[in-house]
């Protein structure tokens, strides 16, 4: 029998038929952005359609699993001065409902992640349970807060890490940002390959919940190219929302805002927002847990 490419991927003590599946969330649908390459906007897909979600009536938590922090500081909320954060959930030293603040600017809450994220990996490796320790949390979240949002965004980091494992194991679909560049296409297929095997062995839930083209120039006839190919190979599985390359989503972070925030009127806030309906439009379609 062929070796899983990942060691991370491995059913933890159970057969290949008893693979556990998603407890089933009242608080929300739980979806992680994930691309297994660096720079394909995550991070500004995550807090950008968060902030989107809310705008159209939606209840949001972010949660953030990239030690960088990036997606919590987008949220103007200073990583460093955060009493707990996503570190001690996963070591489960406290609980969601406790670590969990507030993005005034987004309208949305957020679990924080700092650099104390980055040894949370070393420290996981010897735990029971350890690809799990997410979905756990949530589940006991939407005990202790039920009904309390309708999304749950998971921001992962670039790579099938512990912490992206986490994100899988929790997560109901997975939304993929992409450039419509030929290497994103051939990291594309490691990632459809890796959402494959964690839901074979670890959650039977776990589905592509769609395609979305970020930083796209009309312009480029190569993007124009790849966006053909890639709505002929997945078909509907392709978002109809496209993000173009805009400055102001560029400038927002450092505003401590995201991009729908810091300017509504821009090109690329507006597409977010119209991702976000979207989105609400398609869940509502959808069938999990199947």
């Amino acid at each position: 029998m062929a070796q899983p490419r990942y060691p991370w991927v491995q059913p933890t003590q159970r057969s290949k038929a008893q693979a556990p599946t998603v407890d089933t969330h009242p608080m929300a649908k739980v979806f992680c952005i994930a691309n297994q390459k660096g720079g394909v906007g995550k991070t500004t897909t995550t807090v950008n359609l968060a902030a989107g979600l809310a705008r159209v009536g939606q209840r949001v938590l972010v949660v953030d699993l990239d030690p960088q922090g990036n997606a919590t500081m987008g949220s103007g909320i200073d990583k460093r001065a955060m009493p707990l954060s996503v570190y001690d959930v996963l070591l489960e030293s406290s609980g969601i409902v406790e670590a969990r603040q507030r993005s005034e600017a987004g309208s949305y809450d957020v679990l924080g992640a700092n650099r104390e994220l980055a040894g949370a990996e070393v420290e996981l490796v010897a735990l029971d349970h350890r690809n799990e320790r997410l979905r756990r949390a949530l589940a006991t979240a939407a005990q202790e807060a039920a009904g309390a949002y309708d999304f749950v965004l998971i921001d992962c980091p670039p790579s099938l890490s512990l912490l992206t494992l986490n994100g899988l194991c929790s997560a109901h679909g997975v939304i993929v940002p992409m450039q419509c560049e030929y290497f994103a296409l051939e990291g594309l297929s490691d990632l459809v390959n890796t959402i494959k095997q964690v839901h074979a062995n670890l959650n039977r839930d776990l589905q592509i919940i769609g395609l979305l083209r970020v930083m796209f120039d009309p312009r480029i006839t190569l993007q124009q190219q790849v966006s053909e190919q890639l709505k002929s190979h997945f078909g509907d599985k392709v978002f109809n929302a496209v993000i173009p390359r805009n400055v102001r989503l560029a400038e927002a972070p450092s505003y401590g805002q995201p991009g729908v925030v810091f300017d509504p009127a821009s090109k690329g806030a507006q597409a977010y927002v119209e991702f976000a309906r979207e989105l609400v439009e398609r869940v509502g379609s959808l069938q999990f847990g199947a």
